[in-house]
């Protein structure tokens, strides 16, 4: 892939951040204009948007940006009392799973197609970016980074266990083999480290529908979204061989040691499958070693899930508070910013042209790999699909229920979501 220099690099976001400088004198009156940009409570985040926000205003005098912030919990919640009557931001962070419900609630305007046209996307985002933001033929967003999963594991429970701390499992298969020789156990038979953390409402869900039954020869949804087709042998099959490694394997389970991110931080979980956004946080973990690959293939098929934080201008925003968030919109999704994104965040390039250049950083450029297979679900209602996906889990190794149906039980509800939804 190319490689670009880093004087090129450094002039090009020097040129955004010009062309982002217009109208200084600000409102009418002569005074700044004011706009307000909402996300949610993330530590690294948070930061870092703050610096951001400090480099944009000196850039752009004649704008102030107001960085308001809620738990991840009440984020929906406080969105949906504020936006309606004129009391939320103007520029709002929000998980593209949720832009369907935003849109349809008129909680966002479409972005104006003189500054963010289809050539615009096609020329600075992956094309599930493209297909994700756009509705009805107008686009609502744009992001700064996107995310995909890794199997990530640790090296040093990987040399304790006797086994090559740089040789992670390819296959399924392997997987299986390695969590078994990684796990360990009280006297009384007690899972005390878990060869692999098996966790739905973590990344778990997103692995099941978007890896697993399509490594099984399924497919989760029809090509608009509109239609689930996961309810087939194929897809009991993906469900099995996940819980399996729950109820039979006991190699891990949901919640052991709080949840898979605790227990893998304190290296009570040996691997984990999880998202680049992780990269900062577990880096940032003294005496943690630990290495990522490539989601384990099955049957030689490869697949990965994709999803993305983006940005939007909320209804009701306009004249000088358009202008000005249109400039912070394309401020966030400039190279320069993602950039830095990565540096700090460990989430990945929303440019592919910038995303090629960091193919050889390491544990970067494994989570970089999985975005040429990836898929980014067509949600309508993520945190009801995401529930779903949970529960039939839970069905599973809770209620004894049938892998087969336990997926024709949730498909059938998850089909009754997507339907009111387009009603």
């Amino acid at each position: 892939m190319r490689k670009i220099s880093a004087i090129l690099f450094a002039l090009t976001a020097a040129l955004v951040l010009i062309s982002c400088n217009k109208g200084e004198s600000g409102g009418k009156d002569g005074k700044p204009v004011t706009i307000v940009y909402w996300q949610y409570f993330y530590q690294t985040k948070v930061e870092l948007v703050d610096d951001l926000i400090a480099e944009f205003e000196v850039e752009n005098p004649g704008i102030k940006v107001e960085h308001i912030h809620f738990p991840y919990e009440n984020y929906n919640q406080k969105v949906a009392s504020s936006v309606p009557v004129g009391t939320g931001p103007d520029v709002i962070n929000l998980f593209y799973g949720w832009l369907p419900m935003y849109v349809k609630a008129g909680y966002l305007q479409s972005l104006p197609a003189s500054d963010f046209s289809q050539e615009y996307f096609k020329n600075n985002f992956f094309s599930f970016v493209e297909e994700s933001v756009k509705f009805d033929g107008n686009y609502y967003s744009v992001p700064t980074a996107v995310r995909t999963l890794s199997l990530i594991w640790n090296k040093k429970l990987f040399r304790e266990a006797g086994m090559d701390p740089e040789v992670p499992p390819k296959t399924l298969d392997e997987l299986v083999t390695f969590a078994k020789r990684l796990s360990k156990y009280d006297a009384q038979g007690n899972l005390i480290q878990a060869g692999l953390a098996m966790q739905p409402t973590g990344q778990g869900h997103s692995w099941i529908r978007e890896v697993l039954i399509r490594q099984f020869g399924g497919v989760p949804y029809s090509a608009d979204g509109r239609k689930v087709t996961y309810a087939t042998p194929e897809g009991a099959a993906a469900l099995k061989w996940y819980t399996d490694r729950i109820m039979v394997d006991n190699v891990g389970f949901p919640n052991f040691t709080t949840d898979d991110v605790t227990a893998f931080r304190s290296q009570k979980a040996a691997m984990n499958v999880d998202g680049s956004f992780r990269i900062a946080t577990l880096n940032a973990v003294t005496d943690l070693e630990w290495g990522a690959a490539e989601l384990p293939t099955h049957n030689g098929i490869k697949s990965n899930y994709a999803s993305f934080w983006t940005n939007s201008i909320t209804s009701g925003v306009k004249d000088e508070k358009l202008e000005a968030s249109i400039k912070f919109l394309k401020f966030l999704a400039s190279p320069y910013v993602q950039e830095r994104w990565l540096e700090k965040v460990g989430e990945l390039p929303a440019n592919p042209s910038f995303a090629a250049q960091q193919e050889n950083v390491p544990l970067v450029g494994e989570f970089l790999k999985g975005l040429d297979y990836a898929h980014a679900t067509i949600f309508v209602d993520e945190a009801g699909q995401r529930d779903i996906f949970v529960n039939m889990v839970d069905q599973v190794r809770l209620n004894n229920v049938a892998p087969a149906a336990a997926m024709r039980e949730a498909a059938e509800k998850e089909q009754q979501i997507i339907d009111n939804f387009w009603k």
